[in-house]
């Protein structure tokens, strides 16, 4: 389940939402060891309720199932205190946020010279004008049905500039990538939701899981 959510919140932090931000993510408003700890004990009970024997079934006959409701507070709680170690070198500060009516934002600040580098840059590439440490934010509709997820990109910025949606995949990828997926996320993939999660309802401020 870490793993799952450490990708699900790269996902989101390249893919999505902020203000710029400057100041280190515990000293935002909202952000406390108390949420963070309600988060991870959701979790809990997410997880647990789908390793519980399938016996556990409703009256009609059919399967069992629980709601859970996770706050933009808690979420964003949870990833400072408890996934920080997690989030790769060259990523600051990430949040989340729930729009409403299934929209979501995301945001960090982000290394843009280690992206940069990493290949030879034509003039008419956005990223060999981009240098130094500045904050992405990005905006888009999560559709969750039946276990798995798709996320539709509806508008990104770097420091209040537009981005095309190529250049938020090469920061993804690039952030994303690991030894067992050396490419990284794709944001046009569809994704299996972890612990046997059906759906992910996302309202204003919070999302029902």
């Amino acid at each position: 389940m870490a793993s799952r959510l450490r990708s699900v919140a790269l996902f989101g932090l390249s893919l999505a939402v902020v203000v710029p931000l400057v100041l280190p993510l515990a000293a935002q408003p909202g952000v406390t060891k108390q949420d963070a700890d309600r988060c991870q004990g959701k979790f809990g009970r997410i997880t647990g309720f789908a390793s519980a024997p399938k016996a556990r079934a409703s009256a009609n006959g059919s399967s069992a199932s629980q709601t859970t409701q996770l706050t933009d507070a808690e979420l964003n709680s949870y990833l400072h205190f408890h996934l920080k170690e997690q989030v790769p070198a060259g990523v600051v500060d990430p949040t989340l946020n729930a729009l409403g009516d299934g929209r979501v934002r995301g945001a960090a600040t982000i290394d843009l010279d280690a992206v940069r580098t990493q290949k030879q840059r034509g003039w008419t590439d956005p990223m060999s004008y981009m240098t130094g440490k500045l904050p992405l934010t990005a905006s888009g509709l999560l559709i969750t049905q039946n276990g798995v997820g798709r996320f539709q990109l509806e508008s990104a910025e770097i420091s209040g500039i537009s981005i095309p949606k190529s250049l938020v995949q090469e920061l993804l990828s690039f952030y994303s990538k690991s030894a067992e997926n050396p490419s990284g996320i794709s944001m046009d993939d569809p994704f299996e939701l972890p612990a046997r999660i059906k759906e992910i309802r996302v309202g204003k401020g919070e999302a029902m899981v």
